[in-house]
């Protein structure tokens, strides 16, 4: 498959994650499959009501596969045509993409491993957990595959209890492998909530204090992606074990 290709993307389904923030998944048409990278982009493109051609992109929120399905995590943004366009596409519509775009990728090699997110940020972490841990048939993978092992924690951040995504599967995917460290924090819990309060950043240092021999994946907003990126190097990280995608 020639690189940054122009395909077509047909939906399949829609879950709604939050009331403002879907999973909407897709398939390729008329190619049998879509090879791309667990954390990369496509580039979506849908002409506004005056005919102008808007152009924007988002992380894929599945992992690679034998197939030519993929998915989204979105908000709808006020105002934000593409966000919305997508939102409201029902089962059968058609969007045209290209892709896949980016380097926020694992890289080699493998070492205990913090992510951290925030919001739909997650997306492009949920591709490479998914895709360390189950391979294509669905099976369990033995410790010695893709994550060999290694210690894996994920540090996801949201304001309340209704705006955690994958929540559920998340916690799964900890109950089935103890190398798995699913570590949600709320800024704004309800008072029956019994997690983690507060910022990614005030946790971090709890995984990553003492540690200069792991990766660091983070994805989110300027602001989080930055107090976190000068908090890992205030620790001793080298900035190239310190992997990060900004969504502004």
């Amino acid at each position: 498959m020639a690189p940054f290709q122009s395909f077509t993307a047909r939906l399949t389904r829609t879950t709604s994650l939050s009331e403002l923030t879907r999973h909407l998944e897709f398939e390729m048409a008329s190619i049998p499959r879509f090879g791309f990278v667990a954390g990369q982009w496509l580039s979506f493109k849908a002409n506004m009501p005056d005919g102008e051609e808007i152009t924007r992109a988002y992380s894929i929120a599945s992992p690679p596969g034998s197939n030519s399905s993929f998915a989204l995590c979105l908000n709808r943004v006020q105002d934000g045509f593409m966000s919305n366009f997508l939102c409201d596409m029902k089962e059968g519509d058609e969007i045209s993409c290209q892709g896949p775009f980016g380097d926020f990728i694992l890289r080699p090699p493998m070492r205990d491993t913090i992510f951290v997110a925030t919001g739909t940020g997650v997306a492009p972490l949920r591709s490479m957990l998914h895709w360390l841990f189950q391979p294509e048939d669905g099976r369990p993978l033995p410790s010695d595959s893709r994550h060999q092992g290694k210690q894996l924690w994920l540090v996801c951040g949201n304001r309340t209890e209704k705006d955690i995504y994958y929540h559920d599967e998340f916690l799964r995917l900890a109950a089935e492998n103890t190398n798995f460290h699913y570590l949600p924090t709320l800024s704004r819990g309800s008072a029956g909530w019994q997690g983690l309060r507060g910022y990614v950043q005030e946790h971090v240092p709890a995984v990553a204090q003492g540690r200069t021999d792991m990766h660091a994946y983070i994805c989110g907003l300027e602001k989080m992606v930055k107090a976190n990126r000068e908090l890992l190097k205030s620790l001793g990280w080298d900035r190239k074990s310190i992997l990060y995608e900004k969504y502004d």
